[in-house]
């Protein structure tokens, strides 16, 4: 099981020698991987409309000072050699299919091959409003036909293609990502759509437990989403054991109510050894890769919580 940590591209963590230190410090100490998230602007982020928090707002104290993804991802890129780089997730709307696949493309190129390309559809309305061209309500649709537009950019010689949203033809893209076929592919979202999105495209299903419309917080819940996410694989006609299964910690320990709605210990509350069995059961679940938030006011207080979290817990799994 991959471990990884949410580095911040937000408020004031997101200061260039802060993120830096982080991102190498986060290195150093053996993690596999690291994540970005993406926004390009925000409303005002006290009005409610996170979608996975209890109250409807953000978590970070100034989450609208940010800085655009994936070149942050690729300012890490050359201070870093060796972590894999999540995008967790990239709104795929918010770029045109073509520039997006060329900028993922040259990203992986530059890494050395360690991009993964995670992916999601989107769910704030002002933004998609002042972002993006095509409708906010055909996202789902968009983010599909975009995807299959950035397989065929990376892997076809000549790549053609003939959709609603996008079409190229007589064109050439290269170089070619270095990963082969492509990078990695991780599908975010707890929906339906989400779902059956990645049995048909993804290397990986890439939820977050604590969607308040699509709770996945308890381990039966969890469960419940793999076996839906195994039958929509097979109903795709692919091999369930092809499509990985990662998940995403926003929170844990004491802050996290410790039972949820449906009455049962709600994932990564409690004490260590409660964290420590919930990732050996979500490993014995078919967990793949699993990252955490560990954010803290400052660079030091951050560091030292990633430091004493792999002592504490993740090398007792």
């Amino acid at each position: 099981m991959q471990i990884g940590f949410n580095l911040p591209n937000s408020g004031p963590l997101s200061a260039v020698a802060t993120m830096t230190e982080i991102a190498t410090e986060g290195e150093a100490m053996g993690f596999d991987y690291l994540t970005v998230t993406d926004h390009v602007v925000l409303p005002d982020t006290k009005v409610p409309g996170y979608p996975y928090s209890e109250s409807g707002e953000f978590y970070e104290d100034a989450p609208t000072e940010r800085h655009e993804q994936l070149l942050g991802m690729a300012y890490i890129a050359a201070k870093t050699s060796r972590i894999r780089l999540v995008a967790a997730v990239m709104v795929v709307p918010h770029r045109p299919a073509v520039l997006a696949a060329k900028m993922l493309a040259t990203l992986d190129v530059l890494s050395g091959g360690r991009l993964v390309v995670g992916v999601g559809a989107g769910w704030l309305k002002t933004e998609f409003d002042a972002v993006v061209t095509t409708p906010f309500p055909e996202r789902g649709p968009v983010t599909d036909e975009y995807i299959d537009a950035f397989r065929a950019l990376w892997t076809e010689r000549a790549p053609r293609f003939a959709g609603r949203y996008t079409n190229f033809d007589g064109i050439v893209l290269e170089p070619k990502p270095v990963q082969r076929p492509h990078p990695p592919i991780w599908i975010g979202g707890e929906s339906g759509p989400s779902v059956r999105r990645a049995a048909r495209v993804g290397d990986l299903w890439y939820p977050i437990g604590s969607n308040n419309k699509h709770l996945l917080d308890t381990l039966p819940r969890l469960r419940a989403g793999i076996a839906r996410l195994r039958q929509a694989t097979i109903d795709a006609g692919r091999d369930p054991a092809s499509v990985g299964v990662g998940y995403r910690v926003k929170r844990y320990g004491a802050v996290v109510p410790p039972v949820a709605s449906d009455g049962q210990r709600r994932l990564f509350s409690g004490s260590e050894a409660d964290i420590i069995e919930d990732l050996r059961a979500l490993r014995d679940v078919g967990i793949t890769a699993i990252d955490i938030d560990f954010g803290r006011p400052n660079a030091a207080a951050m560091i030292a919580e990633m430091r004493r979290f792999q002592a504490a817990v993740i090398e007792k799994i």
